[in-house]
């Protein structure tokens, strides 16, 4: 599948499952995932989740995306994660936040939760994706 196809299936279905690998094999998380200007996949996490550290230590992530439905299409998309903590994360949070649910009741008050539970934003540089045949 194409890089740009599966980017385009990630903006308009956002529940997928985050795998990352950590020293007891693979580890998933249920997610939210967002596509940024520079057409990497999004997701938001916590400083203190396996994910985080997972992530931290390598960087390799895949997601398989789903429709809000579970059944239907569906891709996955595996690249080279970063994670990038506050301060830097709060504009990289909203903007998140606004590809997925469009605009916050109270700006000020989603900023301070981000800080609150101490949000990171995990950036993937998609490098494959598919599926490329059914069976």
């Amino acid at each position: 599948m194409d890089l740009d196809q599966a980017r385009d299936f990630v903006r308009s279905h956002h529940r997928a499952v985050l795998a990352t690998r950590g020293v007891r094999g693979v580890q998933q998380s249920p997610v939210l995932v967002g596509v940024d200007q520079d057409g990497r996949l999004t997701v938001s996490s916590r400083e203190t989740a396996y994910k985080t550290k997972n992530l931290r230590a390598d960087p390799w992530a895949q997601l398989c995306v789903l429709p809000d439905g579970f059944f239907g299409d569906w891709v996955y998309v595996e690249g080279d994660a970063e994670v990038v903590s506050l301060p830097e994360a709060m504009e990289p949070l909203v903007e998140y936040y606004r590809g997925i649910s469009g605009e916050a009741d109270d700006w000020d008050a989603y900023r301070a939760g981000m800080e609150r539970e101490r949000r990171v934003i995990i950036r993937i540089v998609p490098r494959r994706a598919g599926p490329d045949r059914q069976g």
